[in-house]
């Protein structure tokens, strides 16, 4: 498994971000410990996400930390991240492979262990599984639990991630689990400190594995 591939997984989402600054945030959460950041703009046009996607990308590549986009490969591509994340709507991860530079990170969504191993088949060098507790952040997203968190994990050879509503109280059990990574979004998005959420997330998960 990559190293990189495992610890947190931190999501921005200028949405859930509100007026804050998400370059100060994806930095802070770099610092307190995030091992991977994802940019996730679900509403304005590409061309709007880029002055803030490349001072992220920028922020990301000074720390070594990978960047991936969601859903936009072109975006990814443009902004010189380090992979792209797709749902099941998406475009197929067999067709973003033939799309993406060798060797990058090509993440799937899946909510079961026929979907991951479907993922996996078709090129995905990680996994997410979730809905796990609940979110506000994304609409349109299953329900999932633990039991199929771990499921996932014990059916497929690469990294698995939950997702969906987690934070302090609840990734240990993530861990648990067995999961490579957790992936949050509220929980570092709203944080009065960043880089101290993120420090204490880091550091739950990790002793809970």
């Amino acid at each position: 498994m990559p190293s990189s591939l495992r610890g947190l997984y931190v999501i921005l989402d200028p949405v859930v971000a509100g007026e804050r600054d998400l370059v100060q945030i994806a930095s802070e959460a770099i610092a307190g410990g995030a091992r991977l950041i994802q940019w996730r703009d679900k509403t304005r046009e590409k061309g709007l996400q880029l002055p803030t996607l490349e001072a992220v990308a920028k922020a990301c590549r000074t720390k070594k930390v990978p960047l991936i986009v969601n859903d936009d490969v072109d975006v990814a591509l443009v902004v010189g991240a380090d992979g792209v994340h797709v749902g099941q709507k998406d475009l197929p991860v067999a067709a973003v492979r033939r799309l993406v530079p060798e060797g990058w990170i090509v993440g799937a969504s899946t909510n079961n262990v026929d979907e991951a191993r479907q993922a996996v088949a078709d090129g995905a060098g990680y996994v997410s599984v979730g809905n796990l507790f609940g979110t506000t952040s994304k609409g349109d997203t299953r329900p999932a639990t633990l039991e199929m968190l771990h499921a996932v994990r014990a059916a497929v050879s690469v990294p698995v991630c939950g997702i969906g509503g987690i934070n302090a109280a609840n990734i240990r059990s993530v861990a648990d689990t067995g999961a490579d990574m957790a992936a949050v979004i509220s929980a570092i998005m709203l944080a009065d400190s960043p880089r101290e959420a993120a420090r204490k997330l880091a550091e739950a998960f990790e002793g809970g594995r």
